[in-house]
């Protein structure tokens, strides 16, 4: 397998660095269940896997950014839905706020050296 370029690299880095707060975007929107936000996720050309987004919404939940709700399905077992908290909601403004501020700076930058 071809090792990555360092432009590849940068992009699955600043991917992985942009995951939490494009997974409160979709979740902001309402109940959400997790292949759900894979597909938008992937609408978006952001492809991630199962195995990287369940760690994810482990970890907002234990910090009470998330919770979720088991509803029945009737194709199988009951599935949990996720959604913000309070807490979510915050940590969704601040999100907001660091990307606004980091893409402002960035953008700057890119028209100084254009």
């Amino acid at each position: 397998m071809p090792q990555e370029t360092n432009a590849e690299n940068a992009t699955v880095q600043m991917r992985k660095g942009v995951l939490e707060f494009c997974v409160l975007l979709i979740i902001s929107k309402g109940e959400i269940y997790p292949s759900d936000i894979i597909k938008e996720l992937k609408e978006n050309n952001l492809i991630i896997v199962e195995g990287t987004l369940y760690p994810l919404l482990s970890r907002l939940k234990s910090l009470q950014v998330l919770e979720y709700t088991w509803i029945e399905s009737k194709s199988g077992p009951p599935r949990k839905y996720y959604r913000l908290t309070s807490k979510g909601k915050e940590s969704l403004k601040s999100h907001e706020k660091s990307w606004s501020n980091l893409s402002n700076s960035i953008n700057s930058l890119i028209k100084k050296h254009e």
